[in-house]
């Protein structure tokens, strides 16, 4: 055979080897998507420019994209997953998009009843550590590079993965608690639980101040309502996550805790002047970036001293002029979920080039994967989008997935070590406040009744175990303990009740007897709580917000 008709012949079957159909209806994807990795001790921000430099514009666009998945493993899903996956994105798998759409990274996700956040969950991909590292492991061959994997990992109300890892009390225990030290410690822990899952980016810590009235939807997961101590224990975690190497993303910029509104349903309004802005929002996101934050993620706010009517996420005056400009942040800045009702004014396309322009360099969460990278390949082509604006964000990313990607992954076996729960343990025992009782000696004595919403069933009988532990038996009559928690209101209780709050402590206004918080309704907040109501530890911590009527503690 003559060289020319052998090449043709090479052509043709190579041809044919790429066009075997996926179960999502698209041609084969390559073993691997994205840039490679950079050479060994090369600076990332480098080696992240000069590969950007040679990307086509599908991987300009992959990187700025972090979507979800259905499926809890990177290539084998069910036909229900798979069904959703095609729907979203036209592939079957979460494999499958991360080589079709070349992609930065991927969120993953978990869905419960009592999540603030849910309604933006529409699947579940976090059983389980071994099954959260399979799956991370998959992703990341598919990628070559590894991805920027994130999840909201907040503790408290918003935790994605509940078991097999160490569980922290919520943030607004550690404001109780007034330890940024044990703060920084607890996160750390933390941080390296997630990295051995191969998750790298929490969307944590919430550096959202409360204003007076509270703020339904960010409630505990506020570190409290005073800028300054705020900011220290934002500090303190972002540290923590960092010294493990994963990436925090500070949350919901320019603050959501002034709010009432539910930015998952509706516009929420930041209705204060600049002044104020600057001396009660701000300062947490200051702290934040100055401990090192490599993330910031907009809020879906609408700022009426800098933007009025647009929402942060879409507004270049808040997120370039503000928050690059003024506040001289150079990391990667994410859109709060592209989901959630503000953003889907807009279809998906049209409000993923919107969130680019106004300076996000990754569109979390589109509703429709599809659509949102059609809109921003529309834009590159049209010039409503400039392609610098694009190339600056995959650059920015890229810089962190090269940073990320440096760091040893620790074993699977260093998973909620002892030293894990003890760090955990000592910030919700340092946490438990008595609004109302005695400060010394037993809140109950003989035996006690505990009270609760049925959906409390596990901490009552995480409770139950503890005050066993120190000779209390739970049993019918005697004391009864009230356990009230996220979403509860205010129940009936007598003057001879405990009630023990185990979500903001605001229900208690209006209540009799014995009033207790511990911020969280983890295990270690249920022992921390025991120990205090059995009189084997004083209640040291101190609310970090105010409650009309009672004092921030009887006891400090």
């Amino acid at each position: 055979m003559r060289p020319a008709a052998l090449l043709l012949v090479l052509a043709l079957v190579l041809s044919a080897c790429g066009k075997g159909d996926e179960k999502g209806g698209a041609a084969a994807a390559p073993a691997t998507s994205g840039p490679v990795a950079p050479p060994p001790n090369a600076d990332p921000a480098e080696a992240a420019a000069a590969a950007v430099a040679k990307f086509s514009d599908e991987e300009l666009v992959g990187q700025v994209l972090m979507p979800y998945a259905y499926g809890n493993d990177a290539t084998n899903v069910t036909g229900a997953s798979a069904k959703e996956n095609n729907a979203y994105a036209g592939v079957a798998s979460p494999a499958d998009m991360v080589k079709k759409y070349k992609l930065g990274g991927l969120i993953l996700v978990g869905w419960s009843a009592d999540d603030p956040t849910g309604g933006t969950n529409k699947t579940t991909n976090v059983d389980s550590p071994e099954q959260i590292r399979k799956l991370t492991d998959g992703l990341n061959r598919a990628a070559g590079v590894k991805l920027l994997i994130g999840t909201d990992q907040e503790y408290g109300a918003v935790t994605r993965i509940r078991t097999g890892i160490v569980q922290l009390p919520s943030a607004m225990a550690f404001g109780a608690a007034r330890n940024p030290a044990a703060t920084e410690a607890a996160w750390k822990a933390a941080g390296g639980n997630l990295a051995a899952l191969g998750i790298n980016v929490d969307f944590a810590p919430v550096a959202d101040v409360l204003g007076p009235r509270g703020s339904g939807v960010i409630g505990s997961r506020s570190y409290g309502s005073v800028p300054a101590d705020v900011s220290a224990q934002v500090a303190a975690a972002t540290k923590g996550l960092t010294a493990a190497g994963v990436a925090p993303a500070l949350k919901h910029f320019p603050g959501h805790g002034h709010t009432t509104a539910d930015s998952h349903e509706e516009l929420p309004v930041l209705a204060q002047d600049r002044a104020a802005l600057d001396r009660e929002d701000l300062p947490p996101f200051v702290a934040g970036i100055q401990a090192g934050a490599g993330i910031v993620m907009s809020g879906h706010l609408d700022v009426k001293a800098i933007d009025p009517g647009t929402p942060a996420t879409f507004s270049s005056k808040v997120l370039i002029d503000l928050l690059r400009g003024a506040m001289g942040f150079k990391g990667v800045v994410v859109s709060d979920a592209m989901n959630m009702a503000p953003a889907k004014k807009w279809g998906p396309g049209e409000a993923a080039k919107r969130a680019v322009l106004a300076g996000n360099d990754i569109v979390l969460m589109p509703p429709n994967l599809k659509q949102a990278q059609k809109g921003l390949l529309d834009g590159l082509k049209d010039g409503s989008l400039p392609k610098q604006r694009l190339v600056e964000a995959a650059t920015r990313v890229l810089t962190l997935r090269y940073k990320l990607a440096a760091a040893p992954q620790p074993e699977m076996s260093i998973l909620d070590s002892e030293a894990d729960r003890a760090a955990a343990q000592a910030a919700s025992a340092a946490a438990v406040t008595v609004f109302r009782g005695r400060c010394s000696g037993p809140l109950v004595t003989g035996g006690v009744t505990i009270a609760a919403d049925g959906k409390w069933g596990t901490q009552k009988e995480w409770l139950t175990a503890a005050l066993a532990e120190h000779g209390i038996q739970v049993r019918s009559g005697g004391t009864t303990v009230r356990l009230i928690g996220y979403n509860d209101g205010a129940a009936s209780a007598s003057s001879k009740d405990v009630t023990v709050a185990m979500d903001t402590p605001y229900a208690l206004r209006q209540m009799q007897g014995t009033l207790v918080a511990t911020y969280s309704s983890s295990q270690a907040s249920m022992k921390a709580v025991a120990a205090v109501l059995a009189g084997k530890a004083k209640a040291t911590g101190r609310s970090p917000v105010k409650l009309d009527g009672l004092p921030l503690s009887a006891c400090t």
